[in-house]
């Protein structure tokens, strides 16, 4: 029985799953690389207007946009719970992720409950949190002699992904408390929001082994 799941991916014979975790860290890694994509494409088949919001949150009460945003929320929380990586660590790290990640699709920023507003910052914040983890410590880990030209590489394109990540979270805090007009004027935090969110994906979508920097 041929167990691939993409072309080259196989599901790994000592844990018999209907995803492989390399397939699954690539349909990850695109959650994060298509949602700022797919919201402003919701947001112009429903509305017809190509209109950035302030934030990623802020489609929540966009009609389709919204439908979308909570519905990748849910479906990275699900491929989240179902990863489990390399060991305990991985899948624990990954469970938390599956938490955040529906905490924010459940606590929206159009709430007019200012404590349901906070959860949704604390949700994402830690979510973040979770990513950043994987990124900078979990997958630059390396066995003893087995770090490949190939995988030196990757190391450099997750160690730049958890940064950018940092980065956008700064820049975020920056814009929201110091430079508020401008924020709003160029719609600064959904820009820092979706950087942090395509290199989120890219960084999982390299560890995946499958586009490029695959060891030969």
């Amino acid at each position: 029985m041929n167990n691939d799941i993409l072309p080259g991916i196989k599901t790994p014979e000592k844990n018999d799953q209907v995803i492989s975790y390399y397939a699954l860290r690539i349909l990850i890694g695109a959650t994060g690389v298509l949602l700022p994509i797919l919201l402003i494409i919701g947001n112009l088949f429903a509305n017809n207007s190509f209109k950035i919001e302030y934030s990623v949150s802020d489609y929540y009460d966009n009609g389709t946009a919204g439908d979308i945003l909570v519905g990748i929320l849910f479906v990275l929380g699900f491929f989240l719970m179902t990863y489990k990586g390399y060991d305990k660590t991985d899948s624990r790290a990954a469970n938390l992720g599956c938490v955040f990640a529906l905490g924010v699709a459940l606590c929206p920023t159009t709430s007019g409950n200012n404590f349901i507003h906070i959860l949704h910052f604390v949700f994402a914040l830690l979510l973040f949190s979770v990513f950043i983890f994987f990124s900078i410590y979990l997958f630059r880990k390396t066995g003893p002699g087995k770090c490949t030209k190939q995988k030196d590489k990757r190391n450099k394109v997750y160690l730049v992904c958890g940064i950018l990540m940092i980065a956008s979270i700064i820049g975020i805090a920056l814009v929201m408390l110091v430079f508020k007009p401008a924020a709003q004027d160029y719609h600064l935090v959904f820009w820092f929001e979706s950087l942090a969110l395509v290199s989120f994906g890219i960084s999982w979508i390299t560890k995946a082994e499958y586009l490029f920097l695959k060891d030969k």
